[in-house]
Protein backbone atom coordinates (compact mmCIF):
# COMPACT_ATOMS: atom_id res chain seq x y z
CA UNK A 1 0.00 0.00 0.00
CA UNK A 2 2.19 2.69 -1.16
CA UNK A 3 1.87 6.17 0.26
CA UNK A 4 -0.49 4.84 2.98
CA UNK A 5 -3.32 5.22 0.03
CA UNK A 6 -5.65 2.34 -1.45
CA UNK A 7 -7.84 2.46 -4.53
CA UNK A 8 -11.28 1.33 -3.78
CA UNK A 9 -14.22 1.25 -6.11
CA UNK A 10 -12.28 4.02 -8.05
CA UNK A 11 -11.96 6.28 -5.05
CA UNK A 12 -8.95 6.75 -2.36
CA UNK A 13 -8.75 5.77 0.86
CA UNK A 14 -5.85 6.66 3.24
CA UNK A 15 -4.88 3.66 5.49
CA UNK A 16 -2.52 3.23 8.36
CA UNK A 17 -1.95 0.12 10.59
CA UNK A 18 -2.40 0.52 14.65
CA UNK A 19 0.48 -0.51 16.40
CA UNK A 20 -0.13 -4.09 18.54
CA UNK A 21 0.35 -2.27 21.84
CA UNK A 22 -2.56 0.44 21.00
CA UNK A 23 -4.79 -1.66 19.59
CA UNK A 24 -6.90 -1.83 22.85
CA UNK A 25 -7.47 1.96 22.70
CA UNK A 26 -8.76 2.21 19.44
CA UNK A 27 -11.51 -0.45 20.14
CA UNK A 28 -9.79 -3.54 19.17
CA UNK A 29 -9.06 -2.33 15.60
CA UNK A 30 -5.88 -3.05 13.71
CA UNK A 31 -6.33 -1.12 10.69
CA UNK A 32 -7.82 3.17 10.62
CA UNK A 33 -9.16 4.08 7.18
CA UNK A 34 -11.20 6.82 5.41
CA UNK A 35 -12.15 7.49 2.19
CA UNK A 36 -10.78 10.75 0.44
CA UNK A 37 -13.71 11.17 -1.76
CA UNK A 38 -11.28 11.73 -4.62
CA UNK A 39 -10.14 9.26 -7.60
CA UNK A 40 -7.35 11.55 -8.77
CA UNK A 41 -3.90 10.48 -6.96
CA UNK A 42 -2.49 13.66 -6.87
CA UNK A 43 -5.35 14.98 -4.69
CA UNK A 44 -5.08 11.91 -2.69
CA UNK A 45 -1.31 12.67 -1.83
CA UNK A 46 -2.60 15.67 -0.85
CA UNK A 47 -6.00 15.14 1.21
CA UNK A 48 -4.07 12.03 3.39
CA UNK A 49 -1.67 14.08 4.97
CA UNK A 50 -3.83 16.28 7.50
CA UNK A 51 -5.52 12.70 7.76
CA UNK A 52 -2.29 10.54 8.95
CA UNK A 53 -0.63 13.49 11.23
CA UNK A 54 -3.90 13.34 13.27
CA UNK A 55 -3.58 9.62 13.39
CA UNK A 56 -0.01 9.16 14.52
CA UNK A 57 -0.92 12.42 17.30
CA UNK A 58 -3.53 9.83 18.31
CA UNK A 59 -1.31 6.81 18.24
CA UNK A 60 1.50 8.53 20.36
CA UNK A 61 -1.14 10.02 22.80
CA UNK A 62 -2.59 6.08 23.48
CA UNK A 63 1.02 5.20 23.99
CA UNK A 64 2.62 7.84 25.93
CA UNK A 65 -0.61 9.14 27.59
CA UNK A 66 -1.51 13.43 27.47
CA UNK A 67 0.42 14.54 29.51
CA UNK A 68 -1.42 16.18 32.85
CA UNK A 69 -3.38 19.32 32.64
CA UNK A 70 -2.32 22.17 34.77
CA UNK A 71 -5.67 21.94 36.96
CA UNK A 72 -5.77 18.11 37.50
CA UNK A 73 -6.10 18.05 40.82
CA UNK A 74 -9.18 19.71 40.69
CA UNK A 75 -10.85 17.74 38.07
CA UNK A 76 -10.06 14.60 39.72
CA UNK A 77 -11.63 16.05 43.39
CA UNK A 78 -14.60 17.21 41.48
CA UNK A 79 -15.31 13.33 39.94
CA UNK A 80 -14.71 11.89 42.98
CA UNK A 81 -16.77 14.53 45.03
CA UNK A 82 -19.63 13.52 42.44
CA UNK A 83 -18.78 9.81 43.25
CA UNK A 84 -18.97 10.57 47.16
CA UNK A 85 -22.51 12.02 46.46
CA UNK A 86 -23.62 9.43 44.25
CA UNK A 87 -22.77 6.71 47.20
CA UNK A 88 -24.10 8.82 50.05
CA UNK A 89 -27.98 8.94 47.64
CA UNK A 90 -27.57 5.23 47.27
CA UNK A 91 -26.97 4.69 51.13
CA UNK A 92 -30.25 6.54 51.51
CA UNK A 93 -32.07 5.23 49.36
CA UNK A 94 -31.48 1.67 50.92
CA UNK A 95 -32.30 3.02 54.52
CA UNK A 96 -35.17 4.57 53.20
CA UNK A 97 -34.80 8.24 53.01
CA UNK A 98 -35.79 9.85 49.98
CA UNK A 99 -32.56 11.23 47.27
CA UNK A 100 -32.90 13.35 44.55
CA UNK A 101 -32.51 11.96 40.81
CA UNK A 102 -29.21 11.12 39.71
CA UNK A 103 -28.65 13.71 37.02
CA UNK A 104 -27.65 11.08 34.60
CA UNK A 105 -30.18 9.82 31.67
CA UNK A 106 -30.56 6.09 30.78
CA UNK A 107 -28.47 6.82 27.37
CA UNK A 108 -25.95 8.02 29.03
CA UNK A 109 -25.70 4.72 31.48
CA UNK A 110 -25.88 2.83 28.29
CA UNK A 111 -23.17 4.48 26.55
CA UNK A 112 -21.17 4.00 29.76
CA UNK A 113 -21.69 0.35 29.75
CA UNK A 114 -20.33 0.33 26.03
CA UNK A 115 -17.01 1.95 26.28
CA UNK A 116 -15.96 0.71 29.47
CA UNK A 117 -16.85 -3.39 29.28
CA UNK A 118 -14.35 -4.45 32.01
CA UNK A 119 -15.75 -1.95 34.33
CA UNK A 120 -18.85 -3.66 33.94
CA UNK A 121 -17.86 -7.11 34.62
CA UNK A 122 -16.02 -6.01 37.35
CA UNK A 123 -18.88 -4.09 38.71
CA UNK A 124 -21.00 -7.28 37.86
CA UNK A 125 -18.62 -9.26 39.84
CA UNK A 126 -18.71 -7.63 43.01
CA UNK A 127 -22.98 -7.98 43.50
CA UNK A 128 -22.56 -11.52 42.28
CA UNK A 129 -20.24 -12.39 45.84
CA UNK A 130 -21.65 -13.18 48.97
CA UNK A 131 -23.04 -10.86 51.23
CA UNK A 132 -24.94 -10.94 53.98
CA UNK A 133 -28.87 -10.03 53.30
CA UNK A 134 -30.92 -7.29 54.41
CA UNK A 135 -29.60 -3.55 55.14
CA UNK A 136 -26.14 -4.62 56.08
CA UNK A 137 -25.40 -6.11 52.75
CA UNK A 138 -26.45 -3.68 50.83
CA UNK A 139 -24.45 -1.12 52.23
CA UNK A 140 -21.47 -3.19 51.99
CA UNK A 141 -22.01 -3.78 48.54
CA UNK A 142 -22.46 0.48 47.97
CA UNK A 143 -19.14 0.48 49.79
CA UNK A 144 -17.57 -1.91 47.42
CA UNK A 145 -18.55 -0.40 44.17
CA UNK A 146 -17.67 2.73 45.68
CA UNK A 147 -13.88 1.74 46.10
CA UNK A 148 -13.92 -0.17 42.61
CA UNK A 149 -15.08 3.05 41.36
CA UNK A 150 -12.13 4.95 42.79
CA UNK A 151 -10.02 2.28 41.43
CA UNK A 152 -11.02 2.73 38.01
CA UNK A 153 -10.46 6.48 37.71
CA UNK A 154 -7.33 5.64 39.60
CA UNK A 155 -6.07 3.47 36.29
CA UNK A 156 -7.97 5.71 34.08
CA UNK A 157 -5.64 8.29 34.94
CA UNK A 158 -2.82 6.35 35.03
CA UNK A 159 -3.55 5.07 31.47
CA UNK A 160 -4.71 8.14 29.72
CA UNK A 161 -1.99 10.23 30.81
CA UNK A 162 1.74 10.51 31.13
CA UNK A 163 2.46 10.31 34.74
CA UNK A 164 5.88 11.40 36.56
CA UNK A 165 7.04 8.67 39.71
CA UNK A 166 5.62 12.29 42.13
CA UNK A 167 2.60 12.62 40.23
CA UNK A 168 1.37 8.95 40.56
CA UNK A 169 2.14 9.33 44.49
CA UNK A 170 -0.02 12.38 44.38
CA UNK A 171 -2.66 10.60 42.63
CA UNK A 172 -2.96 7.68 44.93
CA UNK A 173 -2.99 9.54 47.76
CA UNK A 174 -5.80 12.23 46.37
CA UNK A 175 -7.76 8.33 45.61
CA UNK A 176 -7.39 7.54 49.06
CA UNK A 177 -7.92 10.74 50.93
CA UNK A 178 -9.04 13.78 48.83
CA UNK A 179 -9.35 15.97 51.82
CA UNK A 180 -5.09 15.98 51.71
CA UNK A 181 -5.15 17.98 49.03
CA UNK A 182 -4.50 21.90 49.50
CA UNK A 183 -6.07 23.81 46.86
CA UNK A 184 -4.13 25.61 44.70
CA UNK A 185 -4.99 29.01 43.25
CA UNK A 186 -8.42 29.40 41.07
CA UNK A 187 -6.33 32.04 39.27
CA UNK A 188 -4.72 29.42 36.84
CA UNK A 189 -2.10 30.44 34.02
CA UNK A 190 -4.72 28.86 31.20
CA UNK A 191 -7.72 31.16 32.86
CA UNK A 192 -4.99 34.44 33.07
CA UNK A 193 -4.30 33.20 28.88
CA UNK A 194 -8.19 33.37 28.59
CA UNK A 195 -8.62 36.53 30.05
CA UNK A 196 -6.06 38.20 28.29
CA UNK A 197 -7.81 37.05 24.53
CA UNK A 198 -10.88 38.08 25.74
CA UNK A 199 -9.38 41.98 26.51
CA UNK A 200 -7.39 42.14 23.70
CA UNK A 201 -10.32 41.39 21.57
CA UNK A 202 -11.98 44.00 22.98
CA UNK A 203 -8.78 46.62 22.19
CA UNK A 204 -7.93 46.89 25.69
CA UNK A 205 -4.50 48.82 26.31
CA UNK A 206 -1.30 46.25 26.29
CA UNK A 207 -0.55 48.41 29.26
CA UNK A 208 -3.32 48.00 31.20
CA UNK A 209 -3.54 44.50 30.36
CA UNK A 210 0.12 43.75 30.98
CA UNK A 211 -0.53 45.70 34.55
CA UNK A 212 -3.18 43.57 35.43
CA UNK A 213 -2.54 40.53 34.98
CA UNK A 214 0.55 41.38 37.08
CA UNK A 215 -1.26 42.19 39.64
CA UNK A 216 -3.12 39.04 39.39
CA UNK A 217 -0.19 36.63 39.24
CA UNK A 218 0.92 38.19 42.58
CA UNK A 219 -2.63 36.90 43.91
CA UNK A 220 -2.33 33.84 42.34
CA UNK A 221 1.12 32.96 44.21
CA UNK A 222 -0.11 34.51 47.37
CA UNK A 223 -3.26 31.92 47.79
CA UNK A 224 -0.90 29.07 45.99
CA UNK A 225 1.58 29.77 48.90
CA UNK A 226 -1.00 29.86 51.39
CA UNK A 227 -3.57 27.73 50.62
CA UNK A 228 -6.25 30.08 51.51
CA UNK A 229 -9.13 29.86 49.63
CA UNK A 230 -10.72 32.85 47.18
CA UNK A 231 -12.39 34.32 49.84
CA UNK A 232 -13.11 38.05 50.91
CA UNK A 233 -10.61 37.15 54.15
CA UNK A 234 -8.10 36.06 51.85
CA UNK A 235 -8.10 38.78 50.08
CA UNK A 236 -8.05 41.27 52.86
CA UNK A 237 -4.83 39.80 54.11
CA UNK A 238 -3.16 39.78 51.03
CA UNK A 239 -4.21 43.51 50.96
CA UNK A 240 -2.07 43.42 54.53
CA UNK A 241 0.72 41.62 53.08
CA UNK A 242 2.15 43.66 49.87
CA UNK A 243 2.04 47.08 52.05
CA UNK A 244 1.31 49.74 50.10
CA UNK A 245 -0.24 53.12 49.49
CA UNK A 246 -4.58 53.02 49.12
CA UNK A 247 -4.64 54.11 45.70
CA UNK A 248 -2.34 51.19 44.52
CA UNK A 249 -3.70 48.81 46.45
CA UNK A 250 -7.18 50.14 45.01
CA UNK A 251 -5.87 49.21 41.98
CA UNK A 252 -4.96 45.64 43.03
CA UNK A 253 -8.96 45.27 44.16
CA UNK A 254 -10.04 46.89 40.67
CA UNK A 255 -7.95 44.20 38.36
CA UNK A 256 -9.66 41.07 40.75
CA UNK A 257 -12.83 42.77 40.12
CA UNK A 258 -12.36 42.81 36.69
CA UNK A 259 -11.04 39.18 36.63
CA UNK A 260 -14.01 37.87 38.98
CA UNK A 261 -16.59 39.78 36.77
CA UNK A 262 -15.41 37.90 33.67
CA UNK A 263 -15.29 34.65 34.83
CA UNK A 264 -18.78 34.08 36.21
CA UNK A 265 -19.80 35.60 32.88
CA UNK A 266 -17.48 33.70 30.73
CA UNK A 267 -16.11 30.54 32.58
CA UNK A 268 -18.86 27.70 33.00
CA UNK A 269 -16.10 25.81 36.00
CA UNK A 270 -16.41 28.97 37.76
CA UNK A 271 -19.64 30.23 37.39
CA UNK A 272 -20.39 26.39 39.31
CA UNK A 273 -17.76 26.72 42.15
CA UNK A 274 -18.30 30.35 43.07
CA UNK A 275 -22.19 30.34 42.61
CA UNK A 276 -24.06 32.47 45.26
CA UNK A 277 -20.77 33.33 46.80
CA UNK A 278 -19.89 37.42 47.16
CA UNK A 279 -17.22 38.81 44.82
CA UNK A 280 -14.11 39.17 47.76
CA UNK A 281 -12.55 41.99 45.76
CA UNK A 282 -15.66 44.40 46.84
CA UNK A 283 -16.53 46.27 49.96
CA UNK A 284 -13.08 46.62 51.93
CA UNK A 285 -11.83 49.41 54.00
CA UNK A 286 -8.42 50.89 52.86
CA UNK A 287 -6.73 53.75 55.02
CA UNK A 288 -7.63 56.60 54.47
CA UNK A 289 -5.21 59.77 54.25
CA UNK A 290 -6.72 62.41 55.53
CA UNK A 291 -5.84 66.39 56.88
CA UNK A 292 -3.02 67.65 56.62
CA UNK A 293 -1.32 64.40 55.45
CA UNK A 294 -3.52 64.33 52.77
CA UNK A 295 -2.21 68.19 51.90
CA UNK A 296 1.32 66.89 51.69
CA UNK A 297 0.58 63.95 49.65
CA UNK A 298 -0.68 65.77 47.65
CA UNK A 299 1.46 66.95 43.60
CA UNK A 300 1.88 70.91 43.76
CA UNK A 301 1.92 73.06 40.93
CA UNK A 302 5.13 75.54 39.75
CA UNK A 303 5.32 78.91 40.01
CA UNK A 304 5.77 80.72 37.17
CA UNK A 305 9.73 81.89 38.25
CA UNK A 306 9.99 78.24 38.72
CA UNK A 307 9.25 77.09 34.87
CA UNK A 308 11.46 79.79 34.26
CA UNK A 309 14.74 78.29 36.39
CA UNK A 310 13.36 74.64 35.00
CA UNK A 311 13.33 75.86 31.34
CA UNK A 312 16.29 77.47 31.78
CA UNK A 313 18.40 74.96 33.21
CA UNK A 314 17.16 72.29 30.75
CA UNK A 315 18.39 74.51 27.89
CA UNK A 316 21.95 75.35 29.47
CA UNK A 317 22.25 71.76 30.16
CA UNK A 318 22.07 70.68 26.53
CA UNK A 319 18.58 69.26 27.19
CA UNK A 320 17.12 71.29 24.40
CA UNK A 321 13.95 68.92 23.72
CA UNK A 322 13.26 68.63 27.58
CA UNK A 323 13.45 72.77 27.29
CA UNK A 324 10.86 72.63 24.29
CA UNK A 325 8.87 70.32 25.92
CA UNK A 326 8.33 72.52 29.40
CA UNK A 327 7.53 75.25 27.19
CA UNK A 328 5.20 73.10 24.94
CA UNK A 329 3.75 72.11 28.15
CA UNK A 330 3.44 75.61 29.98
CA UNK A 331 1.11 77.38 26.63
CA UNK A 332 -0.84 74.25 26.32
CA UNK A 333 -1.63 72.38 29.74
CA UNK A 334 -1.21 69.37 27.85
CA UNK A 335 -0.20 66.14 28.97
CA UNK A 336 3.13 64.69 28.38
CA UNK A 337 2.75 61.82 26.11
CA UNK A 338 0.25 63.87 24.60
CA UNK A 339 2.83 66.22 23.71
CA UNK A 340 5.37 63.58 23.06
CA UNK A 341 2.57 62.05 20.58
CA UNK A 342 2.25 65.71 18.22
CA UNK A 343 3.55 64.77 14.69
CA UNK A 344 3.62 67.53 12.32
CA UNK A 345 0.06 67.05 10.88
CA UNK A 346 -1.51 67.83 14.16
CA UNK A 347 -0.63 71.27 13.79
CA UNK A 348 -3.24 72.69 12.06
CA UNK A 349 -5.20 76.33 11.28
CA UNK A 350 -8.65 76.95 12.56
CA UNK A 351 -10.52 79.89 11.15
CA UNK A 352 -6.74 81.09 11.22
CA UNK A 353 -5.50 80.06 14.32
CA UNK A 354 -2.42 77.49 14.40
CA UNK A 355 -3.62 75.14 16.62
CA UNK A 356 -2.55 71.68 17.94
CA UNK A 357 -4.99 68.88 16.68
CA UNK A 358 -4.75 66.20 19.82
CA UNK A 359 -5.96 63.09 18.80
CA UNK A 360 -3.56 60.17 21.02
CA UNK A 361 -5.26 60.98 24.78
CA UNK A 362 -6.08 58.60 27.75
CA UNK A 363 -9.79 59.93 27.82
CA UNK A 364 -12.45 60.98 25.22
CA UNK A 365 -12.17 64.19 26.38
CA UNK A 366 -8.56 65.06 25.95
CA UNK A 367 -9.34 64.42 21.75
CA UNK A 368 -9.49 68.71 21.37
CA UNK A 369 -7.97 71.28 19.24
CA UNK A 370 -5.90 74.13 21.39
CA UNK A 371 -4.84 76.68 19.84
CA UNK A 372 -1.08 77.60 20.08
CA UNK A 373 0.30 80.79 22.16
CA UNK A 374 2.04 83.25 20.19
CA UNK A 375 4.71 82.98 22.73
CA UNK A 376 5.94 79.64 21.10
CA UNK A 377 4.45 79.81 17.43
CA UNK A 378 8.44 80.31 16.04
CA UNK A 379 9.40 77.05 18.53
CA UNK A 380 6.54 75.15 16.86
CA UNK A 381 7.89 76.04 13.08
CA UNK A 382 11.13 74.79 14.41
CA UNK A 383 10.69 71.70 15.81
CA UNK A 384 8.27 71.20 12.47
CA UNK A 385 11.41 72.28 10.32
CA UNK A 386 13.75 69.91 12.05
CA UNK A 387 11.50 66.62 12.85
CA UNK A 388 13.60 63.58 11.42
CA UNK A 389 10.33 61.24 12.25
CA UNK A 390 7.29 63.62 11.77
CA UNK A 391 7.45 64.32 15.62
CA UNK A 392 7.53 67.24 17.23
CA UNK A 393 9.30 66.15 20.43
CA UNK A 394 12.66 63.94 19.59
CA UNK A 395 12.77 60.80 22.02
CA UNK A 396 14.45 57.60 21.96
CA UNK A 397 11.59 55.69 23.92
CA UNK A 398 12.25 51.87 23.63
CA UNK A 399 8.55 51.46 25.62
CA UNK A 400 7.02 48.01 24.29
CA UNK A 401 3.54 50.07 24.30
CA UNK A 402 4.92 53.21 22.48
CA UNK A 403 4.72 55.22 25.11
CA UNK A 404 7.20 58.15 23.40
CA UNK A 405 7.29 60.42 26.81
CA UNK A 406 9.19 57.71 28.90
CA UNK A 407 12.74 59.46 28.88
CA UNK A 408 11.42 62.68 28.88
CA UNK A 409 9.49 61.89 32.74
CA UNK A 410 12.83 60.87 33.81
CA UNK A 411 14.76 63.34 32.30
CA UNK A 412 12.58 65.48 34.21
CA UNK A 413 12.65 64.12 37.29
CA UNK A 414 16.79 64.42 37.34
CA UNK A 415 16.27 68.21 36.41
CA UNK A 416 13.43 69.19 38.91
CA UNK A 417 15.57 66.92 41.83
CA UNK A 418 18.88 68.55 40.85
CA UNK A 419 16.93 71.99 41.42
CA UNK A 420 15.71 71.12 44.75
CA UNK A 421 12.43 70.06 43.85
CA UNK A 422 10.77 67.12 45.85
CA UNK A 423 8.12 64.51 44.79
CA UNK A 424 5.12 66.44 45.00
CA UNK A 425 6.57 68.13 42.03
CA UNK A 426 6.12 66.10 38.65
CA UNK A 427 6.09 67.25 34.82
CA UNK A 428 1.80 67.28 35.38
CA UNK A 429 2.51 69.54 38.06
CA UNK A 430 2.70 71.69 34.78
CA UNK A 431 -0.77 71.58 34.17
CA UNK A 432 -1.62 72.01 37.16
CA UNK A 433 -0.33 75.82 36.86
CA UNK A 434 -1.60 76.03 33.71
CA UNK A 435 -5.20 75.58 35.18
CA UNK A 436 -4.07 78.17 37.73
CA UNK A 437 -3.11 80.65 35.60
CA UNK A 438 -6.37 80.48 33.24
CA UNK A 439 -8.72 80.90 36.98
CA UNK A 440 -7.10 83.78 37.79
CA UNK A 441 -7.13 85.41 34.58
CA UNK A 442 -10.81 84.47 34.90
CA UNK A 443 -11.55 82.52 32.41
CA UNK A 444 -14.70 80.15 32.67
CA UNK A 445 -14.67 76.86 34.09
CA UNK A 446 -15.93 75.14 30.83
CA UNK A 447 -13.55 76.39 29.06
CA UNK A 448 -10.74 75.91 31.29
CA UNK A 449 -11.96 72.13 31.09
CA UNK A 450 -12.31 72.14 27.06
CA UNK A 451 -8.68 73.53 26.68
CA UNK A 452 -6.76 70.98 29.38
CA UNK A 453 -9.07 67.99 28.09
CA UNK A 454 -11.57 67.43 31.25
CA UNK A 455 -15.03 66.92 31.22
CA UNK A 456 -17.50 69.60 33.26
CA UNK A 457 -19.29 66.83 34.96
CA UNK A 458 -22.24 68.87 33.72
CA UNK A 459 -24.39 66.96 30.91
CA UNK A 460 -25.12 70.71 29.55
CA UNK A 461 -21.28 71.17 28.83
CA UNK A 462 -20.16 67.59 28.24
CA UNK A 463 -23.32 66.60 25.85
CA UNK A 464 -24.95 69.41 24.44
CA UNK A 465 -22.36 71.97 23.92
CA UNK A 466 -20.48 71.99 20.76
CA UNK A 467 -17.49 73.89 22.70
CA UNK A 468 -16.39 77.02 21.97
CA UNK A 469 -15.08 78.96 19.35
CA UNK A 470 -11.54 78.75 17.83
CA UNK A 471 -11.25 82.68 18.62
CA UNK A 472 -12.91 82.14 22.43
CA UNK A 473 -10.39 79.04 22.81
CA UNK A 474 -7.11 81.31 21.41
CA UNK A 475 -7.73 84.44 23.81
CA UNK A 476 -7.99 82.57 26.86
CA UNK A 477 -4.94 80.62 25.73
CA UNK A 478 -3.41 84.23 24.93
CA UNK A 479 -3.91 85.44 28.60
CA UNK A 480 -1.02 82.67 29.83
CA UNK A 481 1.48 84.62 30.97
CA UNK A 482 4.62 84.78 29.19
CA UNK A 483 7.63 83.27 31.21
CA UNK A 484 10.08 85.73 29.25
CA UNK A 485 8.68 88.01 31.58
CA UNK A 486 9.02 85.83 34.83
CA UNK A 487 12.44 85.03 33.82
CA UNK A 488 13.46 89.04 33.54
CA UNK A 489 11.60 89.65 36.95
CA UNK A 490 13.22 86.61 38.00
CA UNK A 491 16.76 88.26 37.19
CA UNK A 492 16.10 91.48 38.18
CA UNK A 493 15.42 90.26 41.62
Amino acid sequence: MANNLELQGGTYHVRLAIPADVQQTFGGRRVLSQTLMTGVHQEALDRRLPILATWKAQIKIAREGKPLPEDWQDNLLSGLHELESLKRNRKLNIIGEPTPPLPVSESEVEAFKTDHPEVVALLEWIVDQEWDNGIEGDLRIQEALHQAFKKTIQRGFSSMHRLSLDEHKELEELIKNPKSYAPKSPITKARLAEFRTFREKRNIATKTIDQQQSKLEKLSAYLTKTGKALDFDAISSWLDSINLASKTLTQYLLAGNVFWKWAMKHDSRWRVDYKDKANPFEEHDLPKVRGRDRVDAQRKDFTLDELSKLHSAAASTGLYALADLILLGTYTGARIEELCQLKKNNVIVVDDIPSFDITDSKTKAGIRVVPIHPAIIGIVKRLMDESMDEHLIPTNSRSKYGIRSDPMVKAFGRLKTSLGFGPDRVFHSIRKTVITQLVRANVQGPLIAELVGHETGLVTFDVYSQGATALQKFEAVAKLPDLKQAKRAVEGA
